[in-house]
């Protein structure tokens, strides 16, 4: 095997794994591709993806799809170097890899900075119903359903609503939501949850 063979398999592999990792990430066939996360912080580091409930997911700059990009680059500029160029065996592996290295940091930085950027990242605490202060905006009868209407991460929603203990509430009136089930909420006005 010659050193353009072996840039040339590199090129293969890491040319199927990356458009592997591409559509299955595209039909959403996640499965547990070899990894290796470090998250460091007030509880210390914890490879292996082993991390305390609760930390924030990071990506790690060792994962399937980086590694697959470096194969990619290093043996794609490998080939091309030993097949099209008079450099020394040393100096073409040393550009091979740089190439390599600048091609998987590109593609760790856009997943870290765009893909899995904390903007991007939905906590259901945000969308958590209890608690939340609304305001009547269609009346609620004696034992019936109206509608209120809230704002809940950055977005005014509205949502049907029933009394906690089925009085009529009248429109405008400022309520808390008490309980959530099967999408309505069941609110008591904001005056018997303060004690005013």
């Amino acid at each position: 095997m010659t050193w353009s063979d072996f840039y040339l398999i590199c090129f293969a592999v890491g040319f199927l794994f990356s458009l592997l990792s591409f559509v299955a990430g595209g039909l959403n066939l996640h499965g547990h591709w070899p990894h290796v996360h470090i998250h460091a912080g007030a509880h210390g580091a914890h490879p292996g993806g082993s991390h305390p409930h609760g930390a924030h997911d990071s990506v790690s700059p060792f994962n399937f799809f980086t590694i697959a990009i470096f194969l990619a680059w290093f043996g794609g500029t490998g080939y091309l170097l030993t097949r099209f160029s008079t450099i020394v065996f040393m100096l073409g592996l040393a550009i091979s890899t740089a190439v390599g290295l600048v091609g998987a940091s590109i593609v760790f930085v856009f997943l870290a900075k765009v893909l899995m950027s904390p903007e991007a990242l939905m906590d259901p605490a945000d969308y958590e119903m209890v608690g939340v202060v609304a305001r009547v905006c269609g009346a609620i009868r004696e034992g019936g359903t109206g509608e209120i209407i809230y704002s809940q991460a950055g977005s005014r929603r509205a949502c049907p609503a029933r009394s906690e203990d089925s009085v009529a509430i009248e429109r405008d009136a400022e309520v808390v939501v008490t309980r959530y089930e099967k999408g309505i909420a069941y609110i008591r006005r904001w005056e018997e949850v303060t004690g005013e």
